[in-house]
């Protein structure tokens, strides 16, 4: 199947209680068409807390077609579930690491680098400093050999 077309068939439910269940879900949710699939994201669980949620308070239901998800959103989109108001809308697709920037800082782009990085001697850093100060006739600062005699 089409990523595409499976993401039209598929609806986002958030703002559900920790009491809800997949059955649950799937009892509310089939009336608007032949549910495929209930997923019900679960929360990084620790065994020393159990007051930690068993979910993460959405879950995605993929129907057979389109039509029956866009009737499952015009009529449960804020709507209440167990005591709570759900949103209900159109599933996206989740973004990729890359699409997302990832856990890599902007500076390890080579496109970034070429856009904001000076040659070292142009940058101003140590280098440029102790030319700018022998050119002015100020002191160098000290070798790392002459600090650790001190």
């Amino acid at each position: 199947m089409e990523e595409g077309t499976k993401s039209k068939k598929t609806v986002f439910v958030g703002g559900i209680g920790d009491d809800v269940d997949e059955a649950l879900i799937f009892e509310h949710f089939a009336t608007f068409g032949d549910v495929i699939e209930v997923q019900l994201p679960s929360a990084a669980t620790n065994p020393h807390q159990q007051t930690e949620a068993k979910h993460r308070g959405f879950a995605f239901v993929t129907y057979g077609s389109a039509a029956d998800a866009q009737d499952a959103i015009d009529n449960m989109d804020l709507n209440e579930l167990r005591g709570r108001v759900i949103k209900v809308n159109l599933a996206r697709p989740m973004k990729t690491p890359m699409q997302l920037g990832g856990n890599r800082a902007v500076w390890e782009s080579e496109e970034w680098l070429k856009q904001n990085v000076k040659p070292l001697n142009q940058s101003g850093g140590v280098q440029g400093r102790n030319a700018a100060k022998q050119s002015s006739g100020g002191d160098s600062p000290p070798k790392d050999d002459d600090a650790m005699e001190e």
